[in-house]
């Protein structure tokens, strides 16, 4: 890149004149071998890979990166055609958003796995610990509700908070299965066991729920202020998922532990 002086700078037949040096040592005017024109251009030229790039950035805001970028994809594929050697490629924060949600998911369907082994190996029958993992749709559920009500985003906090759900009503199963198992151990029938496990266990399960859900409120409804981008969602989701695994435990673990178990107490 070449710059002539501020007084020859400014006017273009100046610089059509300048003074270069041809091939046999003689000078020569630069508009001899070179077409002068006035026109706008970048400022910068950007390279990546040996070829030259433009970036076009955008915020993304009251909805979710990953829809944007698809409506975004859809409308360009339909309306825009690129010249030949053109290309697009898309990137930023969605883009590693995805890769943390498929990493996310993976291993949210690992953890279910190995706290079904866990589970297994403690009460060693797979009946009795698939019926304590029905806590977890009844925690899904909850969780699903509270982003349908409020974001309606299927963000990677909010996956966070669905794996911690995992944790606290799978614990909640195991109070009630174990505490079932120690009542048969002591000679109580069937029904009675549910009945009484049902009410020894009820205190200690409402008073989990409570103590998390007391201290994760504040965090939910503070979802506006700076900083809880990444609390709120996640507090939302543990919250739902809360309600109704704790409400839905009372009930449909004793009735599924009682029917899974009717046949065996009657013969």
């Amino acid at each position: 890149m070449l710059r002539l002086d501020d007084a020859n700078r400014g006017n273009i037949d100046k610089i059509k004149n300048a003074m270069i040096d041809g091939t046999n040592g003689q000078k020569i005017p630069l508009y001899y071998v070179a077409d002068v024109v006035s026109t706008t251009g970048p400022n910068t030229i950007n390279r990546e890979n040996v070829q030259r790039k433009t970036v076009v950035s955008a915020n993304v805001s009251g909805r979710d990166q990953k829809s944007v970028v698809e409506e975004i994809q859809k409308i360009i594929n339909e309306k825009v055609k690129l010249p030949e050697d053109y290309h697009i490629e898309y990137g930023g924060q969605f883009e590693a958003e995805a890769e943390a949600s498929k990493t996310l998911i993976a291993t949210s369907l690992l953890s279910i796995l190995i706290i079904f082994l866990i589970l297994f190996r403690e009460f060693k029958t797979v009946k009795l610990a698939a019926i304590i993992l029905i806590n977890l749709p009844l925690a899904l559920i909850g969780g699903v509700f509270s982003i349908y009500f409020t974001s309606g985003i299927l963000s990677i906090p909010a996956i966070i908070g669905f794996i911690t759900l995992f944790g606290v009503a799978t614990r909640n199963g195991i109070l009630l299965i174990s505490h079932y198992n120690t009542l048969r151990e002591e000679g109580y029938t069937l029904f009675d066991t549910v009945i009484q496990g049902s009410k020894d266990r009820l205190s200690p399960i409402l008073m989990t729920a409570l103590t998390a859900g007391l201290a994760l409120i504040p965090l939910a409804i503070a979802g506006d202020l700076p900083g809880n981008e990444i609390q709120s969602p996640m507090a939302k989701v543990i919250l739902g998922g809360l309600l109704t695994s704790t409400i839905l435990n009372i009930f449909i673990v004793p009735a599924v532990y009682y029917l899974s178990n009717k046949k065996e107490a009657t013969k």
